[in-house]
């Protein structure tokens, strides 16, 4: 590829990467940079990748293109929920990231949830309005304890689309309007007043799971929307999160919790809301965290020392470690 420096190193398979991206999901255009990012580190690497947007002829496309590992850049419904991994699986395609089932889980955030919750690992509390139904803002609050504010959010999207905080009553039903557009499940939680800290993770060769530096996020309003995360100088991000000791501890098990709960494999990326007290609370977990220029999982792993390059090999090594269980065809 032109202006692409190939490096001289032996990389960790000479199989074909088919670098999938894009989608027909509302975060197409973040998965597609996503995907365009991943796809020049690892032609920088030495590999032998080529750049695919999913589409309905996806199965003809892997065929034509002989892909022999799939790296996984698919962002919301259909590449994070456990269809495209279904698919490649049926195709005998080894995969990056996590399996059929935590990502299934990982993108439904009511089912995470419950996950996590049965597991002692705190959560927000809340309730799921279905779509069709229109309980009253009174209801909700005297049912499930809650006071204003309250968050209210898809289900099953990423990137906070479709999410509101609810300050004042008159905005309830248009929050649940606008959650709905998105998903038959709008999902209604407390609102956890102050920090937003996100953790990432990264699965190892010997099937352990370490955790980067944390990241604190400042949003603008207080509020981490689809602007304050894809907009340069928006948003402040401290790394490490300024956080006591003992918090980042918390915060840490926490995350290596909720993935090995989830049964999660390769990267992925923890949400967290942190009381002034020092109380964290997990919001959600990201199973194909982004990968573009200010995403928080490359912010993280350079802050330990992996530059981007490095970090989208360790991402591979996930899918090498699936094509050597022997349910996947042989890669060179």
């Amino acid at each position: 590829m032109k202006g692409v420096h190939v490096t001289e190193r032996k990389p960790l398979t000479r199989s074909k990467i088919g670098v999938l991206m894009g989608g027909q999901s509302s975060e197409r255009e973040v998965s597609l940079k996503t995907g365009e990012a991943v796809y020049r580190s690892l032609v920088r690497s030495g590999y032998d990748a080529v750049a695919i947007d999913v589409g309905p002829g996806l199965s003809q496309t892997l065929q034509d293109q002989a892909i022999e590992v799939a790296f996984l850049a698919l962002h919301g419904p259909g590449g994070e929920d456990g269809a495209i991994q279904g698919f490649l699986e049926t195709l005998g395609i080894p995969y990056t990231g996590s399996g059929v089932r935590a990502s299934a889980i990982g993108m439904h955030k009511v089912v995470t949830k419950t996950e996590l919750a049965a597991q002692g690992i705190p959560v927000p509390r809340g309730t799921v309005v279905w779509r069709g139904t229109a309980p009253t803002l009174n209801r909700i609050l005297t049912s499930c304890k809650l006071k204003l504010p309250i968050v209210v959010k898809p289900a099953s999207q990423g990137s906070t689309i479709g999410v509101t905080i609810v300050r004042q009553p008159s905005q309830w039903k248009e929050a649940l309007k606008v959650a709905h557009r998105y998903d038959p499940e709008a999902m209604v939680e407390a609102f956890i007043p102050g920090h937003e800290v996100t953790l990432s993770l990264l699965g190892t060769a010997d099937g352990s799971v370490a955790g980067l530096p944390a990241v604190e996020i400042v949003a603008p309003d207080g509020f981490y929307d689809f602007s304050a995360k894809y907009e340069k100088g928006r948003t402040q991000y401290l790394c490490p999160a300024p956080l006591p000791a003992a918090v980042s501890r918390d915060i840490k098990q926490l995350a290596i919790r909720t993935y090995q709960a989830l049964g999660c494999n390769g990267a992925a990326r923890v949400d967290f809301r942190i009381t002034a007290k020092g109380k964290p609370y997990v919001l959600e977990i990201n199973t194909v965290p982004g990968m573009t220029e200010t995403s928080l999982l490359p912010m993280a792993a350079g802050k330990a020392g992996l530059s981007y390059d490095a970090l989208t090999e360790q991402i591979l090594q996930s899918a090498l470690r699936r094509a050597g269980t022997g349910l996947f065809r042989a890669v060179r």
